[in-house]
């Protein structure tokens, strides 16, 4: 009797171990879980703010005039350019008291045809132009289709003072109603402009710049 008792107290310490060994498994995996679910919802909270911020700044591919930058989607090459005191188009001129600083660049994209959007002039002190309204978007490389592998070049058309042109680059992006998804690529070029480069564009503008067809 003593003998069975015994092998009883045993087995049953036996069984005692394995169910705490198990209810110690399925703890850890519940733990496990509820971490899983925890790291999850910090990851969708994180998109969330990102989706407020972050996920909206461009990525941002840097050159230099006279370069070829590859933004992936679509290469840029700002190829020249001039100060201009009117823009003639047609029978109609326009004059500024400012500037008119003419950008002439060639783009291709890689997969699919794009529409470039109008660009930004960025100054060294951060401030930023938009290209001026007052040149019509047909006359600007902002309507032609930025076809695969192939080069096509056109113009902007910037007004600003001369006083920002120095360390001034120009900023250029894909249309946002082509192209509507986070991290857009945008090309940011450096027009090489000092402080004497920009007295010099700035004392010798062009009288009249057409956009007429030679």
């Amino acid at each position: 009797m003593t003998a069975t008792q015994q092998r009883s107290t045993v087995a049953g310490s036996r069984r005692s171990r394995r169910a705490d060994r198990g209810q110690g498994i399925g703890t850890r995996l519940l733990s496990v879980a509820a971490g899983l679910v925890l790291l999850g919802g910090a990851v969708w909270l994180q998109t969330l703010h990102m989706a407020e911020g972050e996920i909206d700044d461009p990525i941002t591919y840097t050159g230099a005039r006279g370069e070829v930058v590859d933004a992936r989607r679509f290469s840029l090459r700002l190829d020249s350019f001039l100060a201009a005191k009117s823009i003639q188009s047609g029978t109609q001129t326009i004059g500024t008291d400012n500037l008119f600083l003419v950008v002439n660049v060639s783009a291709k994209s890689s997969l699919k045809p794009y529409h470039l959007a109008q660009p930004q002039l960025l100054t060294a002190d951060g401030k930023r132009f938009d290209a001026t309204d007052r040149v019509n978007n047909d006359l600007t490389m902002a309507m032609s289709w930025v076809q695969p592998d192939i080069w096509r070049s056109g113009r902007f058309f910037f007004e600003v003072p001369s006083s920002e042109l120095a360390g001034a680059h120009v900023v250029f992006g894909l249309n946002k109603e082509i192209l509507v998804e986070p991290y857009q690529p945008e090309v940011e070029v450096d027009l090489g402009l000092d402080d004497e480069g920009a007295r010099k564009l700035a004392a010798s503008p062009q009288d009249v710049y057409s956009t007429d067809k030679k």
